[in-house]
């Protein structure tokens, strides 16, 4: 049994993860996996090269940078390919979509989510350069600038971002499943958004040098993550059991708020962890934001498929989801 680290970098990533070991797809591929415990993103980029961990659940945005100075880190798998937000407003406030957000404080907490959302309404016809809205952050930085000052395992102590809107310091948030209920539940209006393409969640990260290295680990964890994600996608129950008893990120889940955080990730979850295209380009377009360095570099260059390229090509996916509907 091999023994390897995968710390997340965000506890939202446990409402997976947690599936995925429970469901024994690591040990089954003889991986021992340590993956209950979070890493900032600048002891990411420490640990990762240093082989004192061997993968990562990301980074996003700051490698393209960093490989335009010389980083060598290496996105294996994708798990998610598109964020799948709602808005959040008070009842009372007069927005009904997002064009409703123009002239209103929109509240968001973390570097990448902060990212994704001034994309998002780029993309939607907002532009915070030219003061369409006002972008609140909820958290305070480091120097590094993406990690929250916060120490991490009291993510659960922080202010949820829709206690923001229901206490009027912001008009507006955008919120994945089960935090969404959460709001709800507390008489803030949920309105529902089509998914957003973007690289974020659980990616799998690696070394050059540990890939190089070990290639067999490599293959035997990611398989893992592929068989888990085939737990997670086919056996409903289990996997609602597994999370109403062990995620708690947002707050105690009930079973109601279990079934539809479920709901809401299973369709969206990869088979094989192929990265789309318009996920890449949109993460891209937030590193280049972040750090005009990364336009160094072609995005594609921290992308290595062969793996999971040889997984699919093996028959081992379409073995898993034979007579599947």
């Amino acid at each position: 049994m091999d023994k390897v680290s995968f710390p997340y970098r965000a506890p939202s990533h446990l409402i997976l993860l947690h599936v995925i070991a429970e469901s024994g797809a690591w040990e089954k591929h003889g991986i021992e996996c340590n993956y209950d415990f979070q890493i900032s993103a600048s002891d990411a980029h420490r640990k990762i090269p240093a082989h004192e961990i061997e993968f990562v659940g990301g980074n996003h945005v700051s490698t393209y940078a960093a490989r335009a100075h010389g980083d060598n880190w290496v996105y294996l798998g994708q798990t998610l390919n598109h964020v799948h937000n709602s808005l959040v407003v008070r009842a009372d406030s007069g927005i009904d979509s997002v064009a409703g957000i123009r002239g209103h404080k929109v509240a968001t907490g973390g570097a990448h989510p902060m990212l994704n959302d001034w994309l998002f309404l780029k993309q939607s016809g907002l532009d915070k350069d030219k003061d369409d809205y006002e972008l609140i952050s909820t958290v305070k930085y480091k120097k590094d600038a993406m990690d929250p000052e916060e120490k991490f395992g009291g993510a659960a102590k922080k202010v949820p971002l829709w206690q923001w809107v229901l206490d009027k310091r912001a008009d507006a948030c955008f919120l994945t499943s089960p935090a969404s209920l959460f709001a709800k539940e507390n008489g803030l209006k949920v309105i529902e958004l089509d998914p957003f393409p973007m690289i974020w969640f659980t990616t799998v990260s690696s070394s050059l040098t540990f890939i190089q290295k070990h290639p067999d680990i490599v293959d035997r964890f990611l398989k893992g993550i592929i068989e888990g994600i085939h737990f997670f996608k086919t056996q409903r129950e289990k996997s609602i059991k597994i999370i109403e008893e062990r995620y708690s990120r947002d707050g105690k889940l009930d079973h109601a708020k279990a079934v539809a955080a479920y709901d809401q990730l299973a369709p969206l979850l990869s088979t094989n962890l192929f990265a789309r295209m318009d996920s890449i380009s949109n993460v891209y377009q937030e590193a280049i934001y972040k750090d005009k360095d990364a336009l160094k570099v072609n995005p594609m260059e921290l992308w290595d498929f062969h793996h999971v390229r040889q997984i699919a090509d093996s028959g081992f996916v379409d073995k898993l989801y034979k007579g599947v509907s």
